[in-house]
């Protein structure tokens, strides 16, 4: 097992973990009521999807 040799500083263990950080999703909006949904998603608010009415799975 791998064991450090020196402690890590705080500010280089920050500065690694700078990329860390979450995105936001991307969304779309619904062509149909305008909202925003994932994209290849049927739209949570209105049920459509690429022009049609979908039924959600329960």
């Amino acid at each position: 097992m791998a064991v450090p040799r020196n402690r890590v500083s705080n500010a280089k263990k920050n500065s690694r973990r700078s990329h860390h950080a979450k995105t936001p999703k991307n969304l779309s909006a619904c062509p149909n009521c305008g909202k925003g949904r994932l994209p290849h998603r049927m739209c949570p608010s209105c049920g459509h999807y690429r022009g049609q009415v979908v039924e959600a799975k329960q």
